[in-house]
């Protein structure tokens, strides 16, 4: 399965949310599976504030640059954040713009979380932006299963959004396997234990988190609680999961 280019496709179509704040719940359905994506905005952010950071910085700028697949990703992840679509996302959901930017936040919030435990051995976290390809491939899977659990922990994703979403997908994805894993995903019963069990390392479970933050809202009682239990899932420290989230506003310009 190419999970990976699924899930850069996905994350990167974020960055059209953000640039048409005016869109509306009653229209964001029809524009987002029309809408262009634009690497403007949030590439100049990331590449500004990680500038020269982490191994994997380097190339952000070229990484951050535009989604390809734009129109038909934005339909998709339209419809995976349902409700989310009217809210004031005001830089918080969806706008880092793809997968290795996902792992540069990772690798800062990991990296700040050891730094701070008296007397641990520092190692040089293994985020998905310095892996080899293979490894990158599991953590892009880990990701988009957390991504769809996401989802689905306010409850919206029922049977008729199921089929919206599978459509969607669908358009993106050529792999039968892939798309039968992806539906697979979308018509599980929401269990974090399950979806946990799916992060093999910590830095994969860093990953996993930084991923459900952005797709949640936190002010939703359903979706908080959803998220506090991924935590205990992932067997996140208190500590690396408050930095995580840290990471997410400060990085990434969320109110």
């Amino acid at each position: 399965m190419n999970t990976r280019s699924l899930l850069d496709q996905l994350l990167k179509s974020g960055q059209d949310m953000l640039q048409q704040p005016s869109r509306n719940s009653s229209n964001s359905n029809a524009n987002s599976a029309n809408a262009q994506s634009s690497g403007g905005g949030i590439s100049d952010l990331l590449g500004s504030v990680m500038g020269g950071k982490g191994g994997g910085s380097s190339n952000l700028g070229s990484l951050l640059s535009g989604a390809s697949g734009g129109a038909l990703a934005a339909g998709a992840m339209g419809l995976l954040m349902g409700s989310k679509k009217a809210r004031k996302i005001g830089g918080k959901a969806l706008t880092y713009g793809g997968l290795a930017a996902l792992g540069v936040v990772a690798y800062k919030a990991y990296g700040n979380w050891q730094a701070q435990q008296a007397g641990s051995v520092q190692q040089e976290p293994q985020t998905l932006d310095r892996l080899p390809a293979p490894q990158v491939e599991q953590h892009s899977q880990a990701i988009l299963r957390a991504l769809v659990a996401a989802a689905k922990a306010d409850g919206h994703v029922d049977a008729r959004e199921r089929q919206l979403i599978e459509g969607e997908l669908g358009k993106l994805v050529q792999d039968a396997e892939l798309q039968h894993w992806l539906e697979a995903e979308l018509n599980k019963p929401l269990d974090p234990a399950e979806v946990a069990r799916a992060a093999t390392t910590p830095e994969m479970a860093a990953e996993m988190y930084i991923a459900s933050v952005l797709m949640v809202d936190e002010e939703h009682f359903m979706e908080r609680a959803y998220l506090q239990e991924l935590a205990k899932q992932l067997k996140l420290d208190p500590a690396l999961q408050t930095e995580l989230e840290k990471q997410v506003r400060v990085e990434l310009g969320a109110q």
